[in-house]
């Protein structure tokens, strides 16, 4: 055998075992080792609300169109959607990681550059030489290091991370027109009942004044009940302008002008009564804010494997190709084909500890983030126990305030009856209206209590996804 070829394959295969070993130890600094994402929660994350769940169909997996039938506010959900400017905003957010990920996919790929030259020189004034030349120059790194590898697996979790950030904008917007929505319905409900009873307290008043003409009642037991009707009055202003406030909040979400909007009544409302939150496991992959904090941690975990490539070599292959009259000190017209390849290496010596710096940065910051992720998930699970508790103590509270009012309505009529007999006084009655009208607005406000622990559990439990 050739003594050259058996000392060239000695070389290679000598070079071989060394790139296998390097491979191993790049592998073992964590230059290439994966991500791998969170599988595992807390099985008593929900409190003890909700630690018997094994559903694995839960409210937030239900369309919103499903929990939120009322068909003008569907309406103003849509238009939500298409006008919010906080919406529009992350969906260009999206656009931007898309874009940059494109950018980190072709960084694998030669960059071409088309480099055109032309000089003319003399030299004592001899007659003067043009040169050119009309070259396409090529360059390549090879990822060899896993630089490129580990920036494009950055530039993935962090398009994932904008697209979490995207929904969770938009299930906020969605509880948001909700909540809203139904805090005007609210606030509708306790306006008819406050105004229901300023008609009812004007003809109390009227016949107080009767009373007191045919000497049963005196002068203070009207004046005392024309004051509780002036302040009936102005009640009925505070939710009037209530409302206005209300109203423009709304139209706020919605990118519009100021206007009044069009809803439905209250007690016609239906909200699902019958649901399950699922298993905890299922918030890492219906929760956006807890996908976008574990995509956070993720992008920290391929920066830091960065920083490690950092310290080994950028091996650049780079070229050209084209035409040329310039042959060194010879001018050859017309011009010939020339062709060049470079290779380079470049391996970091002394950087004044930057390097070093830099990955201690990128080891805090991936740290930092696995925190976040961490606090994200007991947020999620403390957001979906208050979300429980508020809607099961509405619904508990809605049975007594049912028997409070029919109570106080007993007490209302009879010590109205008494009093038109002179058997008893006009502060019995003042107090028996009182009551009724506070325990009647109080109702009004535990049914939307209860409808708002429904919207705050399912965005709780990342309702709302397209």
């Amino acid at each position: 055998e050739n003594p050259i070829n058996y000392n060239y394959r000695k070389r290679m295969k000598r070079h071989i075992i060394t790139l296998a070993v390097s491979c191993v130890m790049l592998n073992s600094c964590g230059i290439y080792t994966k991500y791998k994402p969170a599988s595992e929660v807390s099985a008593d994350l929900y409190g003890s609300e909700a630690t018997a769940q094994t559903d694995t169909v839960s409210l937030g997996d239900m369309s919103w169109r499903e929990v939120f039938t009322d068909p003008q506010l569907q309406t103003l959900i849509e238009h939500g959607l298409a006008n919010n400017t906080d919406y529009r905003s992350a969906q260009l957010r999206v656009e931007e990681a898309e874009a940059a990920l494109l950018s980190a996919k072709l960084a694998f790929l030669p960059a071409f550059a088309f480099a055109p030259q032309g000089a003319v020189s003399s030299f004592d004034s001899h007659k003067a030489t043009q040169t050119y030349s009309i070259p396409i120059t090529a360059s390549w790194e090879l990822d060899i290091f896993g630089k490129m590898r580990n920036a494009k697996k950055q530039a993935q979790a962090l398009y994932a991370q904008s697209q979490d950030y995207r929904q969770a904008v938009r299930t906020q917007l969605i509880a948001g027109i909700a909540n809203t929505y139904y805090s005007l319905l609210m606030l509708d409900a306790q306006l008819k009942i406050s105004e229901q009873t300023a008609s009812s307290w004007k003809e109390t008043v009227n016949s107080t004044r009767a009373l007191m003409n045919a000497g049963i009642v005196n002068e203070t037991a009207v004046s005392q009940m024309e004051a509780t009707y002036y302040s009936i009055c102005t009640s009925i202003l505070d939710l009037k302008e209530q409302i206005n406030q209300v109203e423009n909040s709304l139209v706020l979400l919605l990118a519009d002008t100021p206007h009044t909007i069009q809803r439905g009544e209250l007690e016609n409302q239906q909200l699902p009564k019958h649901f399950s939150v699922g298993i905890p496991v299922y918030l890492l992959s219906n929760r956006p804010d807890v996908r976008a904090a574990e995509h956070a941690l993720e992008s920290a975990f391929y920066a830091t494997n960065q920083a490690r490539s950092a310290f080994y070599p950028s091996i650049t292959l780079s070229g050209s190709a084209g035409w040329t009259n310039s042959a060194g000190a010879v001018i050859t017209n017309p011009g010939k084909f020339l062709a060049s390849a470079v290779g380079s290496l470049t391996q970091p010596l002394f950087a004044r500890g930057q390097l070093l710096g830099q990955l201690k940065i990128t080891k805090a910051q991936q740290e930092e983030a696995r925190l976040s992720f961490e606090q994200a998930l007991l947020n999620a699970g403390t957001e979906v126990n208050d979300a429980l508790v508020q809607y099961h103590t509405a619904r508990d509270k809605a049975v007594y305030f049912e028997k409070q009012i029919e109570s106080l309505e007993r007490a209302y009529k009879s010590t109205s009856l008494l009093m038109q007999h002179g058997t008893t006084t006009y502060l019995e009655v003042l107090t028996a209206q009182q009551g009724l009208l506070n325990a009647q607005l109080t109702q009004v406000a535990n049914r939307f209590t209860e409808i708002q622990g429904v919207i705050n559990l399912y965005q709780a439990l990342g309702g709302g996804r397209e």
